[in-house]
């Protein structure tokens, strides 16, 4: 799907879901154009196709850990299977769909979608996995259930982590679902908070989401947690828990204690049942409180997505596209003048040796031949310098950060004038661009804000 198809099918389902960001489309569509005049983006490629446009909540978490049967609760329907084994070791995309039966879908739907958040999935798993995507059936499936709790927005379920026999896809398809969710809940086990036991799952799972820029979007549910009643005070259980996740550096976050009524296990104290079932309530009030509203968060992060897209371009992108120009120009110079001087020492050496240049010059025919060819000469040998050093220059980039290095690559083709590295014009020109575009995308934000707040306490006479 090209990027124009992309918008049209964008604003369609805009127009009717919040048209407020139907004008941060067209600032995406502008931000993908400086980047595409630049280098910083195939093609092919657009920026709407790096986040989600529908509201997504993700669940992840260790095998037994709940996250099934908590779905299966929140959506009022028996959908995903459960078990204290592994039942399911496919990422499950689950949407709004009208038939009564849940229906089930492979993958390939969901790769090939741009309305889902794995669109085009295959070549990021290929990227880290060599040969597997191509079977991104074997990754991912699509169920679509009629629920009114997933109007609106997506859920995912992820497999059962066991991180010791974690495929790199399988981790590279993690990752990537925690930078597009707007919701992240990652769920634990009560009965195995064991730093010992949990360790190698608490460095993938933990230590991807705590080094996230948007940590809040995160909660940590230690899900099962009347299955400790008989044995350990909740504040110990709960406590355990939190110095397990400390240990790989979370020091503060969203922190959450439930357990499932349909699968709890009986309490005979009455007065600890009602103390754990009143910390339940709280917190999975608080929890689906935050799935309810995840719609309003997606508005937000589109919008807060372009700013930093734009940012990320005009601050970073632009300045260290520049600097690497100038160390290739500077390069090259200091080549083709060593270049220059070798080929005139040796055409000096001819000289004394051979009498070159009073053999040429009795012919103005000869001698134009021959200063062709020099020029020639010295043209072939520049654009193989231009070539080498922009090779050797492109590999140490690509190995930092990719764009930048296809960016780098397309403005040293050989067509490109060299010394407009040195030219400041044409980066203040596109930084001036982007400012303009930060610009609008935080007058789209107070546009949000309008939907929700009113600093002035009025009220429009058709709601009085």
């Amino acid at each position: 799907m090209t990027p124009q198809e992309r918008y049209k099918k964008l604003k369609q389902h805009l127009s009717e879901e919040n048209p407020v960001l139907l004008d941060v489309v067209k600032e995406y569509e502008t931000l993908d154009k400086i980047a595409h005049t630049h280098g910083f983006l195939d093609p092919e490629d657009t920026y709407t196709a790096h986040i989600s446009w529908w509201p997504l909540i993700s669940v992840l978490g260790t095998f037994s850990s709940g996250k099934s049967t908590f779905i299966n609760h929140y959506l009022g329907k028996r959908v995903q299977t459960t078990g204290n084994q592994a039942v399911d070791d496919k990422f499950t995309v689950i949407c709004y769909g009208t038939n009564d039966e849940v229906t089930t879908l492979p993958g390939l739907a969901l790769d090939a979608d741009p309305r889902f958040p794995f669109y085009n999935i295959s070549e990021e798993v290929e990227k880290v996995d060599a040969g597997e995507g191509s079977r991104v059936n074997l990754y991912l499936q699509l169920k679509t259930v009629r629920s009114d709790a997933v109007k609106g927005k997506i859920l995912i379920d992820s497999p059962g982590f066991d991180a010791d026999s974690q495929r790199d896809a399988i981790l590279r398809i993690t990752s990537h679902i925690i930078d597009m969710s707007d919701l992240v809940l990652i769920f634990f086990d009560a009965r195995h908070p064991e730093p010992g036991a949990m360790r190698d799952t608490l460095e993938h799972l933990v230590g991807a989401a705590i080094s996230h820029r948007d940590a809040n979007k995160i909660l940590y549910i230690l899900n099962q947690i009347d299955t400790t009643a008989k044995e350990d005070n909740l504040e110990d259980v709960i406590g355990s828990w939190q110095r397990a996740l400390s240990q790989q550096g979370l020091v503060s976050g969203n922190f959450f204690a439930i357990y499932s009524e349909e699968a709890m296990v009986p309490i005979e104290d009455e007065a600890l049942a009602e103390r754990m079932k009143r910390k339940r309530d709280e917190d999975l009030a608080e929890i689906v409180g935050r799935m309810d509203k995840v719609g309003i968060e997606r508005a937000y992060r589109i919008t807060k997505a372009l700013e930093d897209f734009a940012k990320e371009i005009k601050d970073r992108k632009l300045p260290s596209l520049q600097k690497a120009l100038k160390k290739w120009m500077v390069r090259v110079s200091v080549a083709d003048a060593v270049l220059f001087l070798l080929l005139f020492a040796g055409i000096g050496v001819f000289e004394w040796q051979f009498g070159f240049v009073s053999a040429v010059s009795g012919s103005s025919v000869t001698a134009a031949a021959s200063v062709a060819v020099l020029l020639g000469l010295l043209l072939f040998l520049h654009f193989k310098v231009r070539n080498f050093v922009g090779r050797r220059m492109f590999r140490k980039l690509e190995a930092g950060d990719p764009a930048l290095a296809q960016a780098f690559l397309r403005n040293t083709r050989w067509y490109r004038p060299m010394f407009r590295a040195a030219m400041s014009g044409w980066i203040k020109r596109a930084q001036q661009r982007l400012e303009e575009v930060i610009g609008r995308s935080r007058r789209s934000i107070q546009k949000l804000n309008d939907q929700f707040v009113s600093p002035s306490g009025r009220v429009h006479d058709e709601e009085r």
